[in-house]
């Protein structure tokens, strides 16, 4: 008897045990289904699969097309010209767009992604000519970001942002001081005089010096023949203009490098007479979000030295 009851009562113990075990494994499902549904939504989200119904209903009737140009330009960066262009091309051949805004709060960056930009601006201007262009400048608008703003038809700011700054620089160190103090001694081998133009641990060349303030110089020019051609008659003769000096909008008013106080809201209303704003900036695929969250090796060339960018 006792030994049945024994085995009666370890019976009960591990079939008890077993259906803990199943509902705890139930449990551990139920939060796995929860936790991956929670991510899943989040990645909707970005995605943008869920959440753009208003958008593609406002995208169907008339409206005033924005793309963004934010932050400093730079090949791969998350602002370049191909995005930039991608959103200007996608608004310019929607039918229902009215007129293009370019919305710039960017401290500029490489010289050749802004003339990029700026090429691909007026051609797309030839090609819609019946779409007027506006560049709306938020808080900053400089240097290689007022090279391509210059392509607008008008350009609008806030009497507090800061726009300007025509000029370029190239910037880095040398290291020679400290490396006589430490007792390094720096072995470069060139095959070519110049080979090793402005090697920040060697003794400056006054030779290349003067080749690399000629080569800024020359650049400087290509920017003010742009911020010409774009302005015309509306700059100021004042030579501080293209001294590489910034302004506030405001006084970029009395320069000639604005046309006119707006925003994006006041100029889709009141220029172009269409309340409906349809953003066109093109968004980073996931995967390019995430590689930049993990980070990308920096190419160490001159082209990432030379920039027209404020300081």
């Amino acid at each position: 008897m006792n030994e049945a009851y024994e085995r009666s009562v370890l019976q009960d113990v591990l079939t008890a045990s077993i259906k803990e075990q199943r509902r705890a494994r139930r449990w551990g499902i139920f939060f796995k289904l929860l936790t991956f549904s929670y991510l899943f939504i989040i990645l909707a989200l970005v995605m943008g699969w869920i959440g753009n119904r208003d958008g593609d209903k406002l995208a169907n009737q008339a409206h005033t097309a924005v793309v963004d140009l934010q932050g400093t330009i730079a090949a791969g960066g998350e602002t370049n010209s191909a995005l930039v262009v991608d959103g200007l091309k996608a608004a310019f051949e929607d039918k229902n767009t009215k007129a293009v805004i370019l919305r710039a709060n960017s401290p500029g960056g490489s010289p050749v992604q802004a003339g990029m930009m700026r090429d691909e601006i007026e051609r797309l201007k030839k090609q819609y000519p019946q779409t007027p262009f506006y560049v709306v400048i938020e808080d900053i608008c400089a240097s290689g970001c007022y090279y391509a703003a210059v392509t607008g038809n008008k350009i609008f700011a806030d009497k507090a942002s800061i726009v300007g700054s025509i000029g370029v620089l190239m910037d880095g160190f040398g290291f020679t001081g400290v490396m006589e103090k430490v007792g390094v001694e720096r072995r470069l081998l060139t095959a070519g005089a110049n080979k090793g133009f402005l090697d920040p641990f060697s003794p400056q060349s006054p030779e290349q010096k003067d080749r690399a303030i000629g080569m800024l110089n020359e650049i400087h020019q290509q920017f003010i023949g742009v911020v010409k051609a774009g302005r015309g008659k509306k700059l100021a003769d004042n030579p501080d203009v293209f001294s590489g000096l910034v302004w506030s909008g405001e006084t970029g008013i009395k320069l000639g490098l604005v046309d006119a106080f707006g925003s994006v809201d006041s100029v889709a209303r009141d220029i172009v007479k269409v309340e409906n704003i349809v953003d066109f900036t093109p968004q980073p695929s996931f995967s390019d979000r995430i590689a930049r969250q993990l980070g990308v090796a920096a190419a160490t060339t001159l082209s990432s030295q030379l920039r027209m960018q404020i300081k």
